[in-house]
């Protein structure tokens, strides 16, 4: 046995109770969450469906989503979403034009 071994004298308190209270199962912004996501599948599709090119898709999916996170911390999410997602879809399809611009000058650099 170790030397240096001593036994500690353990104390319990008393034992405490308390009342568990139950968290209602859909709070009011679960409802909000729905009417966002249904209103942000609505402008994507008209904005997709106005789309040309099928390879900004992802630009446009990755604009909405961010414009609704953007939109959910505002304290009337609906309202802004429509003016964010139209605001990033837009600077998406700018983005993507310059790194198609980046990719094409640069195929050129690799060739020569």
């Amino acid at each position: 046995m170790n030397r240096n071994y001593k036994k500690v004298p353990t104390r319990f308190g008393p034992e405490t109770r308390f009342e568990v209270k139950p968290v209602p199962p859909a709070p009011f912004r679960a409802t909000q969450e729905t009417e966002l996501e249904r209103l942000k599948n609505r402008l994507l599709l008209g904005f997709l469906n106005d789309l040309a090119e099928p390879g900004l898709i992802p630009y446009v999916r990755r604009a909405a989503n961010e414009a609704a996170a953007l939109a959910w911390v505002t304290p009337y999410p609906l309202l802004a979403f429509p003016g964010l997602f139209e605001e990033k879809a837009q600077t998406a399809l700018l983005y993507a034009e310059r790194q198609n611009s980046v990719r094409e000058r640069s195929a050129e650099l690799v060739f020569v």
